[in-house]
């Protein structure tokens, strides 16, 4: 293992390569990565990478945003199966027909979609911006917010707006069972419970925080408390710890018996090192993305990170 690091941090300096990993992947790759971040903070850091080659250790439509912000850039996607539950729930065709039956409304798009589905929209968010983003358009311009009716939901109580939600979620940030974490957090009273807010409302009306993962981690550092149960994909426990050695941290339990007891994505841990070192030995799989439909999809990418500055 650690001399395929070693292979992997050669290369990466031979070939001018530059490897941003998102924070449910796993340890091992979170260790050589350049950058770790939520999809916002992978935004950001693409849009001023100086590399040649981007490697990105995350999910198929978060390389796809990188290679929008850097088209003349190759980008790598360690494993081109690397998807995403709530992005496979926006069908483009399925999409476009909903957003022409809701004429002069303004279409906000999560970032966890395809490069088509940004390309039919007005803007682009993520859960760290979204609030923001949907409060800088006017309260008299109805919205349109896809593809995750669980953020979406939870935006419109936060802002007071009646969002059109597309009906997509995430599977793992819907697979948390309440009875479950009920259960759990009276064998630790103590237990602050924060959450994504891609979950359901039954688990976010448990959370005492809730926020994007980078929110999740900031809250855990500057909170007094020692003991947490965190409702998000169990990868960001690997950064928080290394963070808060100190703390307790526990991940909020699945509906579904599994070996972690915990919700964890399939396809971020579809990459692994091995991959990783194929991928930039060979510069394949690489994110390709037409300019027809790059063109128009970079237009809300850049309306969002000029909206975060």
């Amino acid at each position: 293992m650690e001399n395929l690091k070693e292979q992997i941090l050669r290369l990466k300096k031979e070939k001018n390569a530059v490897i941003l990993a998102h924070y449910y992947q796993q340890p091992d790759i979170q260790e050589i990565a350049d950058y770790v971040g939520d999809s916002l903070g992978l935004s950001q850091e693409a849009e001023k990478v100086n590399a040649d080659i981007i490697v990105f250790a995350g999910v198929h439509f978060m390389a796809e945003t990188a290679k929008l912000l850097n088209p003349k850039k190759k980008v790598l996607l360690p494993d081109l199966k690397a998807g995403c539950s709530l992005a496979d729930s926006c069908p483009p065709d399925i999409f476009k027909k909903f957003v022409e039956a809701h004429p002069n409304h303004i279409v906000i798009t999560y970032v966890n979609c395809s490069a088509e589905i940004k390309a039919l929209s007005h803007l682009v968010c993520t859960s760290s911006n979204a609030e923001k983003i949907v409060n800088s358009v006017p309260e008299n311009i109805p919205i349109i917010f896809a593809p995750d009716k669980n953020l979406g939901n939870y935006i419109n109580q936060k802002t007071g707006r009646q969002m059109i939600l597309w009906d997509g979620s995430c599977v793992v940030h819907e697979a948390f069972s309440l009875d479950k974490l009920i259960a759990l957090h009276k064998e630790h009273p103590n237990a602050v419970i924060i959450a994504h807010p891609e979950s359901e409302t039954h688990i976010l009306e448990t959370a005492s925080y809730i926020g994007s993962t980078s929110g999740m981690i900031d809250y855990v550092k500057q909170s007094p408390k020692s003991e947490f149960i965190v409702a998000t994909e169990a990868g960001i426990l690997y950064k928080m710890q290394e963070e808060m050695p100190d703390k307790i941290l526990i991940p909020a339990p699945a509906m579904e018996d599994n070996t972690c007891a915990c919700s964890e994505c399939a396809y971020m841990k579809l990459n692994t090192l091995r991959k990783l070192y194929d991928c930039l030995l060979n510069e394949s799989p690489e994110i390709i993305v037409p300019k027809k439909v790059a063109d128009k999809a970079l237009i809300p990418i850049q309306r969002m990170l000029e909206l975060s500055k």
